[in-house]
């Protein structure tokens, strides 16, 4: 078995876990707000012990770059509430789907935080998403699918948000250092919401912080280290070995993944019906064209140069 074989199956694995999160958010007997405090404050420990045990680099010199992560990892933490929010509303399926919009969201906003050209082919694929999301918010079968719908694409909006701007940080430090510090920042900002939650009247959202059973905690666990610090180390070996536009298209996999788990363990395939898996289809198909169109725009572009070369 070859090398980028194995690495192969490692990123599937990785993306299966990714998948599996949605799943979590129904098996865990915590709301959307604790479920992320918990996930983020197991992996930044998690992801500390690794790098202070392999006396890896976990301060960022420059301070502009270190807030500017910071920043990051509070839409990350939006991102996750969104998220999860979404998938205790609706289903998992839902939720995996309208979050999948992320790819679309970035085709308007890196322009804009780049500086670089609009491209009318991601428009063209933003629409079809559009009609997507159409097909699926008018899905009577689909349960509460207004709402989740709508948490769904705000948590779509919160990734390209911050995937956009990660694409800028990451040249300025390691990622490691920046997923560790975006862990600690977003953990930091749930904990005062957290504590801020009874003067707005959710006294009941720092009581159910206790109120697990040793299932969820060993569930938390696996979110936390595997399903995030251990799942996002093994991407980033990944992506040294096979490329960065093999694992953001692989990443793609990651709805098909989350909608057989959720068919499987949470019979949602009867709580849906063929309208929802057709919009799911049209997002799905619009997501993995937008990276063959930029794999071979990008080929193109290389033998350009490399013919003037």
């Amino acid at each position: 078995m070859s090398k980028v074989f194995k690495y192969q199956i490692l990123l599937h694995i990785v993306i299966f876990l990714w998948g599996y999160t949605a799943i979590l958010g129904k098996w865990i007997n915590l709301d959307a707000l604790g479920i992320v405090w918990y996930r983020m404050g197991i992996a930044f420990l998690s992801l500390l012990a690794f790098m202070l045990i392999l006396k890896k680099k976990i301060i960022i010199q420059h301070k502009a770059t270190a807030l500017k992560t910071v920043g990051v990892g509070f839409l990350v933490a939006l991102h996750w509430l969104f998220f999860f929010l979404s998938v205790q509303v609706s289903t998992a399926s839902l939720a995996i789907v309208c979050a999948a919009t992320a790819t679309m969201h970035v085709s308007w906003l890196e322009p804009i935080v780049m500086k670089r050209k609009f491209l009318a082919s991601e428009f063209v694929l933003s629409l079809l998403v559009v009609a997507g999301i159409l097909i699926i918010t008018f899905d009577s079968t689909v349960e509460t699918n207004v709402l989740g719908i709508v948490f769904g694409l705000m948590a779509g909006l919160f990734a390209a948000l911050f995937a956009t701007f990660n694409g800028y940080l990451v040249n300025k430090t390691s990622a490691a250092t920046i997923t560790l510090y975006e862990m600690f920042s977003g953990f930091i900002l749930l904990s005062v919401c957290l504590l801020l939650a009874p003067t707005f009247g959710f006294n009941e959202l720092q009581a159910n912080l206790t109120k697990i059973n040793g299932e969820d905690v060993a569930w938390l666990l696996f979110l936390g280290i595997i399903c995030t610090s251990v799942a996002f180390l093994a991407s980033v070996e990944t992506t040294k070995l096979l490329g960065a536009f093999t694992v953001s298209l692989s990443i793609n996999m990651e709805p098909i993944y989350t909608m057989i788990i959720a068919a499987l363990f949470l019979n949602e395939n009867e709580k849906v019906g063929e309208y929802f898996y057709l919009g799911a289809f049209l997002i799905v198909f619009a997501v993995f064209f937008n990276g063959m169109v930029k794999y071979y725009k990008s080929r193109r572009v290389k033998k350009a140069s490399q013919a003037k070369a």
